[in-house]
């Protein structure tokens, strides 16, 4: 019997769903997979971006509830710069 390349299954975790996700899309990057696969490929990883994205809205939600709508924005710090 044939291994199935798509799952059926809803996703279990966020990080189990990005990792089926990252597995997807290499397998569809490299054209492993025939224009039947392909198609269930991008489907299920629809399903995965959208499950994965409303989980991080809700985490979001739940990090603003914690923090009373006090979420500044993320800067990332630059390096040092040198004195002219």
């Amino acid at each position: 019997m044939a291994k199935k390349l798509v799952p059926d299954s809803a996703p279990r975790s966020f990080e189990e769903s990005m990792a089926e996700l990252e597995q997807l899309v290499a397998q569809m990057e490299a054209g492993e997979l025939p224009l039947e696969a392909s198609v269930a490929a991008y489907k299920r990883g629809s399903e995965l971006v959208k499950y994965c994205s409303a989980q991080l809205e809700r985490v979001e939600g739940q990090v603003k509830m914690l923090e009373g709508d006090m979420l500044k924005p993320f800067v990332a710090e630059s390096a040092p710069e040198a004195d002219e």
